[in-house]
């Protein structure tokens, strides 16, 4: 399927600013700023951590994917993010062994990148994303 890390590790939070200061003082870490990604209803902050990072997910409103999460988990750990060579292939190589997914396409996630998440079902409780960077081009620059 052709892993190569944990690109990052999804955090739905009801308040990004209400639990920024935990990561930024208790941690150390930098936030790099906030994207909003209205496909998925949320706003992002990512906090570098090595190679991989925090994401903290705020939803934009109730009806949002992470709002429902946290009605029913309360605020935690939402997901963990792979970074893979291809999520097209690594999508197919699930469906053919018969595993449940969220996403039978790609989707545009955060940082342009393309998604696709596998449903908690196929993996004993944990939500995996499948992420794959961006294509680069001379008007965009890699993250």
């Amino acid at each position: 399927m052709g892993v190569k890390k944990i690109d990052h590790i999804g955090i739905a939070v009801r308040d990004i600013q209400s639990v920024l200061s935990f990561y930024q003082d208790a941690l150390g870490l930098e936030n790099l700023g906030f994207e909003v990604v209205e496909d998925q209803g949320v706003r992002v902050a990512f906090l570098p951590v090595g190679e991989s990072r925090f994401e903290l997910l705020e939803p934009l409103n109730d009806d949002s994917p992470v709002a429902k999460f946290i009605a029913r988990h309360g605020e935690g750990i939402h997901h963990i993010c792979l970074d893979v060579d291809s999520v097209p292939e690594s999508l197919e190589e699930m469906k053919q062994r018969g595993l449940q997914l969220i996403d039978n396409e790609p989707r545009l996630g955060a940082h342009h990148k393309q998604i696709a998440f596998v449903h908690p079902r196929a993996s004993n409780g944990v939500m995996i994303e499948l992420s794959q960077d961006a294509p680069e081009t001379a008007d965009q620059p890699a993250d």
